[in-house]
């Protein structure tokens, strides 16, 4: 069955479709010798294709990991400030693999990381409404009122900020443990909720990410999904390649 070279790029696990995309636009695929133009060229995987080159090889089964990421490490590829990276420090033996979205310098936890881009892509999609459950430590004077107002979605800075649900685990006078889960999870969005009501966020762990759990998974472990939960799980989202 055919279909776009962007896709087929991602699923092969070189790449995010949206780097898929750049590349096909700085030309460096070439399908059968022909050096592709649009995102839209469809391929079915019995050409051969080059990435600057080198030949892409046929794209895998679907798999998805769970990756206990520690705080020091950023979750990029190659670091423009030489910074010590999630992808330097996997265990051996694991393809390349990519993240389904982030987490910063400083946040620790549940990160999935998977062999296909587009499965990336799609897991990411605020239309799954998957909730992501995170617990956090905050230091200052906790305003129950002020922190319950942020369930209702709030605006800082220009940016909207969906509704989300925030509990108070434990509370002394200048610090708290909270659990927040948001289905949206934009860039430092639970740093900048607290300190938007005067809160600095001291630890901040991801304990979930949809229907996958953190668990018992040690700092810098990484644990397969078996392919029979990632069809029981994923198959209403994504087209799992097996």
């Amino acid at each position: 069955m055919s279909e776009r070279i962007a896709k087929f790029l991602a699923r092969s696990g070189v790449c995010s479709r949206r780097e898929a995309e750049n590349f096909i636009l700085e030309g460096r695929i070439t399908v059968n010798g022909e050096t592709i133009e649009t995102p839209a060229f469809l391929v079915d995987g019995s050409e051969t294709i080059l990435f600057d080159g080198e030949k892409i090889a046929q794209k895998d089964k679907t798999r998805l990991w769970l990756y206990h990421k520690p705080t020091g490490l950023v979750t990029t590829h190659k670091d423009d400030k030489d910074r010590n990276t999630v992808f330097a420090n996997l265990p051996h033996g694991l393809p390349r693999v990519i993240s389904v979205g982030r987490l910063d310098l400083n946040s620790e936890g549940l990160l999935l990381l998977t062999n296909d881009g587009a499965l990336s892509r799609a897991l990411e999609l605020p239309s799954n409404n998957w909730s992501r459950r995170y617990k956090v430590k905050v230091h200052g004077f906790l305003d129950e009122k002020k922190l319950k107002s942020l369930e209702k979605g709030v605006e800082i800075e220009g940016v909207t900020y969906a509704p989300c649900k925030i509990t108070i685990d434990s509370k002394q006078t200048s610090n708290a443990w909270l659990t927040i889960s948001l289905t949206e999870g934009k860039n430092r969005e639970i740093r900048k909720l607290m300190a938007s009501i005067g809160l600095t966020v001291a630890r901040l762990i991801r304990l979930s990410y949809g229907p996958f759990q953190l668990g018992s998974l040690k700092a810098g472990e990484v644990k397969e999904v078996p392919q029979k939960v990632l069809r029981e799980q994923l198959g209403k989202v994504y087209e799992i390649c097996e």
